[in-house]
């Protein structure tokens, strides 16, 4: 009986939603063809992405490729961007290309001069969202995790550190998991942070395997809202918005969601009817916030 009921209980588990309203992508310098080209593919793929994130809204979506993508110019766009940002609000950013660290400062390789880690950090700071995601997908961007993670705020890099300096391949699958339903592991119609974080990670250390190749980049993520922010929505939940009073209940899901996570992770030194009886309580609590949730949506 307890099995049936925690069977019928995940099937009325929320599905976790909540788009990101504004994102701000920028394309490094290649210095060579090649990565030129890349890096312009991967920033137009994420911008198509996120602009059938924020509903077709093209203006909540930044995108500075090439010449654009200098110092005085990133700044200046991104303060206009940071402006246009409410609390209420979700906002993402996304760095692609190369990036340096010399041991002491980290560096994104944009045209004429670059810009240094601490700069990008303090352009950061001016976001007023409540809930930010920094996609860091350049080499060396280890470097960068601990200088800008904040409590409001997901930070994602493609190294572990700045010492792995070699083009990266973490934004390509980045794309493909905001831009698809392959990251959507359990098939909601929304790709979370921590999916499609997941499923690129998985997909960098496929592809170094099946060149045969020894892995230059080990992607690394923290902060404490991965399971709740979402970076993508498919299917009919991508016309769906979402409006403050939802998404803060999706937060309050998110939190749930990780109990789930920390009942499961205590499986082996619970007893069985231990066990069951945590688990059936959070998923008790997350149907009872669905209903709220489903509630919220019907009247938007």
């Amino acid at each position: 009986m307890k099995t049936f009921f925690l069977a019928a209980a995940l099937l009325a588990v929320p599905t976790l939603a909540g788009a990101a309203s504004f994102t701000f992508i920028v394309a490094g310098l290649g210095g060579e063809p090649e990565y030129e080209e890349r890096f312009r593919e991967e920033a137009a793929v994420i911008g198509a992405a996120a602009v059938e994130a924020a509903g077709g809204d093209k203006s909540h979506v930044v995108m500075l490729m090439g010449e654009q993508a200098r110092r005085d110019s990133l700044r200046r766009e991104f303060q206009e961007f940071a402006a246009k940002v409410k609390p209420t609000d979700s906002a993402t950013v996304v760095l692609i290309g190369h990036g340096t660290y010399d041991g002491e400062d980290y560096r994104f390789n944009v045209p004429g001069a670059d810009i240094t880690g601490s700069e990008l950090g303090q352009l950061f700071d001016r976001l007023s969202a409540k809930r930010q995601l920094i996609v860091n997908a350049t080499s060396s961007s280890g470097a960068t995790i601990e200088l800008w993670q904040r409590p409001d705020r997901v930070v994602i890099t493609a190294t572990k550190s700045g010492g792995e300096r070699t083009a990266t391949r973490f934004a390509q699958y980045w794309g493909q998991a905001v831009s698809g339903d392959a990251a959507d592991v359990n098939k909601d119609e929304t790709v979370t942070a921590a999916e499609a974080f997941d499923y690129a990670n998985r997909q960098v250390a496929a592809s170094f395997k099946s060149d045969v190749a020894l892995a230059t980049e080990h992607a690394r993520i923290a902060g404490e809202d991965t399971a709740a922010f979402a970076v993508a929505h498919i299917g009919a939940s991508a016309v769906s918005g979402t409006s403050p009073e939802v998404a803060a209940l999706l937060t309050q899901r998110g939190q749930i969601e990780q109990d789930l996570e920390g009942v499961k992770g205590r499986k082996t030194t619970l007893s069985e009817d231990q066990y069951y009886d945590e688990l059936e309580g959070v998923l008790v609590r997350l149907a009872h916030l669905q209903q709220q949730i489903d509630a919220k949506r019907a009247v938007q």
